[in-house]
């Protein structure tokens, strides 16, 4: 029987796929990295108890060839890529619980336990292998699934290089967990997420599935087996059980492991799907261990159309963008722009739009006007309000509400759609601020003005609470401004309950996001 775990309804454990520094990272495990962190962000801020975890998967061989070509050792490569790895999410803000690596001490034990459990449940053979191998995907492939190149040679869909390998090799049984495998996809339809890749990986695995070689003797930089030191475990059995690993695993009865296991999703992206929903679960049910809720695969950043790759050189460099556009920025174009689960397009253009047009000119804009005229009308005092104005209300409602609608979202991953959202909201509260015309009010009607600005200010205190997991720097910029407690910036309260904001004395406001002119 499985493992029971003591998980509760408000436990949330989230992955990103663990990266393969194999050189520095790129656009991908950065816009991977910043969806992950702004959907954590949002679930603390709903009240969740989170665990996010990162990390970097640095065996393989791969990795040998790669440190051989330099002249280095794998330790060598290792140590200086995990640096850049690390310095990205850094930059870029990064809130996670752990960043694993698959070179430690503990993940050794724990790979070592699951290898076991494995194989006392009678599902690990010594046999040879005979096929195809890709050393840039650490994939083996079967004949059918490989494309015939101009010269006759074979690659993998992905263009990478095949190369045919002979060798014993330690086999796991996965062709005895195809029916438990899909009987397990038709209870839990939510495991394989987008929706329309579920689909994909069911035809994968009805098509029939082969024992899967879990082992290499030709590899030196991995972790070798303790009970014949001539194999190295195969990196994706490595890899995968470092979510575990993390938590407390082989310990099993560790608070952590018992409170956040099984995970409720991995988000990785589309080339690795197969990966996590096929063996990982293979493996899981194997040694007795609970299936995480879901696996959510992400698409690709494409650079003018086009997959970024070295041969292609046209990788794109996250600390040359955050020296550019700074974290906010960055983190705001891709959760808006890119269709969580689908392809998205990068350019500095494209950039340049949402930042000036959204960033500056929607938001930007309406905070500066708001506070300056309460800086410069109200002696720089927020004002109170009677709330016994119509537009005032539905003014408001519609900004309470937003919590409702960006929970909506989040929980389905639609990080794009929760913006949207909220940027419904803020074109609301332009559109009002422009109807009311408080700077005439200011000459006829100061009373009025005051309502009005203690509304607009009311809305970029809740604007900047619900903005948290996507503009973490200048929503906390604002909340420093408005002097909102940190005890009272949680989606708890957005509502009129905990506003008070009436009587507090501002300073003279900075732009939040001053307009660039682009050339």
């Amino acid at each position: 029987m499985p493992i029971k775990t003591q998980k509760t309804n408000t436990d949330f454990y989230l992955t990103t796929a663990i990266s393969y520094p194999n050189g520095k990272p790129h656009i991908g495990h950065l816009y991977e990295y910043l969806a992950c962190d702004a959907i954590v962000r949002f679930r603390r801020l709903a009240g969740y108890n989170v665990y996010f975890l990162t990390g970097t998967d640095e065996h393989g061989l791969k990795m040998q060839q790669t440190a051989d070509k330099l002249g280095i050792s794998p330790v060598q490569l290792v140590e200086e890529n995990r640096h850049y790895f690390k310095e990205m999410v850094r930059l870029f803000d990064g809130t996670h619980d752990d960043f694993i690596c698959t070179t430690e001490d503990r993940h050794k034990k724990a790979v070592w336990d699951i290898w076991k459990k494995l194989k006392n449940n009678g599902d690990i053979y010594l046999g040879k292998y005979k096929g195809w191998y890709s050393v840039v995907d650490e994939a083996f492939f079967d004949e059918s699934e490989l494309k015939k190149n101009i010269d006759g040679t074979f690659c993998t869909p992905s263009g990478s290089s095949v190369e045919w390998v002979e060798e014993e090799s330690y086999f796991f049984k996965l062709s005895a967990y195809q029916d438990k495998l899909l009987d397990w996809y038709r209870a839990h339809e939510d495991f394989i997420l987008p929706k329309a890749r579920y689909n994909e990986v069911v035809r994968f695995v009805e098509t029939g599935l082969e024992d899967l070689s879990i082992s290499r003797v030709s590899l030196s930089w991995g972790i070798p087996l303790e009970d014949d030191s001539l194999h190295s475990v195969y990196v994706w059995l490595d890899a995968l059980t470092s979510y575990i690993t993390a938590i407390g695993y082989p310990e099993t009865s560790d608070n952590v492991f018992q409170q956040f296991w099984p995970a409720d999703v991995h988000v990785v992206g589309k080339d690795i799907l197969r990966f996590h929903t096929v063996y990982w679960p293979a493996f899981l049910m194997s040694a007795n261990l609970p299936i995480p809720k879901s696996v959510f695969s992400h698409g690709f950043i494409l650079n003018d159309g086009q997959k970024m790759s070295k041969s292609l050189g046209n990788i794109v460099d996250p600390f040359d963008l955050h020296k550019n556009y700074g974290s906010d920025t960055l983190r705001y174009f891709f959760l808006r722009e890119v269709s969580f689960g689908h392809d998205g397009h990068y350019s500095h253009e494209a950039i340049m739009r949402r930042y000036n047009a959204d960033l500056a000119n929607d938001l930007g804009n309406f905070a500066q006007r708001s506070l300056s005229m309460v800086y410069k009308h109200c002696e720089a005092v927020i004002p109170s309000c009677k709330l016994d104005n119509e537009h005032d209300q539905i003014m408001l409602e519609q900004a309470y509400l937003l919590t409702e609608k960006v929970t909506f979202h989040m929980e389905r991953f639609e990080l794009h759609l929760a913006l949207a959202a909220v940027w419904q909201v803020i074109a609301a509260a332009n559109r009002y601020f422009d109807a009311q015309e408080p700077w005439k009010k200011q000459k006829t009607d100061k009373t009025r003005m005051q309502d009005i600005l203690y509304v607009t200010t009311e809305l970029l205190r809740v604007l900047a609470i619900v903005l948290q997991p996507f503009l973490p720097n200048a929503s906390e910029k604002l909340l420093n401004f408005l002097q909102i407690p940190d005890s009272k910036r949680s989606y708890i309260h957005v509502n009129h309950e905990h506003s008070q904001l009436s009587g507090i004395k501002i300073e003279k406001p900075e732009p939040l996001f001053p307009r660039i002119e682009v050339s």
